[in-house]
């Protein structure tokens, strides 16, 4: 499982154009099952996405597909952990 985080490193104004795309994108993700979550920071300074179901080079891969990357808007981190423990309904999230 991954956590990433995108910085914006563009004003929220070239971010604001570029969202439709970039929410399309996302949307992919999640009909390809990868993502299981995402949303803005507050302040509204990048996002968080907890992806799953792939090695991190396929994970790279994807993140380079999105609008915000290869527009070169935000910058992104990338945190691999393997779930121990999770809430009741989010059993399919365990390694």
């Amino acid at each position: 499982m991954f956590v990433i985080t995108l910085r914006y490193v563009a004003g929220l104004d070239q971010i604001d154009d570029n969202l439709q795309a970039h929410t399309e994108w996302v949307d992919g993700q999640y009909d390809d099952g990868v993502f299981v979550a995402s949303g803005a920071m507050t302040p509204r300074e990048g996002g968080v996405i907890l992806a799953t179901g792939m090695a991190r080079a396929e994970l790279e891969a994807r993140l380079a597909l999105d609008p915000f990357q290869q527009k070169g808007l935000a910058e992104y981190q990338i945190v691999e952990f393997t779930p121990r423990r999770v809430a009741a309904g989010l059993e399919r999230l365990q390694g």
